[in-house]
């Protein structure tokens, strides 16, 4: 994985920091010439990250979520995103479609399933108690000049 650039940024697990992770890889991301239906299939994919940190990690709490992009050679684009918050207890059960542990907040379980949908790779890590790193990585179309 050779890296051309690099960016990382902690915020805390606080709601309207969904819409600054977004913005904080659009920004780094237009380096790279992405098509406009290629950056926002990616800022929804980032922004279904978080916000699961967000609502799930923290539970009346807050901690820190670190957002790390890397613009790989290659056009391929690696974002992780993690929390030392609660963990998933079973990965594997979250990841699927319609699942949620929050179904009295109306909560629709499809935050992997659109993760996964939008990136080429998905992978996520959880260990209980320590947190959860959701590594999504997608590579760029070459188009024209």
């Amino acid at each position: 994985m050779e890296v051309i650039n690099t960016i990382r940024f902690t915020m805390p697990s606080l709601s309207v920091n969904e819409s600054a992770a977004r913005a904080v890889v659009s920004s780094f991301l237009i380096q790279a010439d992405p098509t406009v239906e290629e950056l926002s299939d990616i800022r929804t994919a980032v922004s279904e990250a978080v916000t699961n940190a967000v609502v799930h990690a923290y539970r009346g709490t807050t901690g820190n979520i670190e957002l790390t992009v890397k613009l790989l050679r290659g056009r391929e684009i690696y974002i992780k995103i993690r929390d030392k918050g609660c963990g998933i207890p079973d990965v594997e059960q979250a990841m699927t479609p319609l699942f949620t542990t929050a179904p009295e907040e109306e909560r629709s379980g499809l935050g992997f399933s659109v993760m996964q949908s939008f990136m080429d790779k998905l992978s996520v890590k959880s260990s209980k108690g320590k947190g959860t790193t959701v590594i999504m990585r997608k590579r760029l179309a070459v188009h024209g000049d």
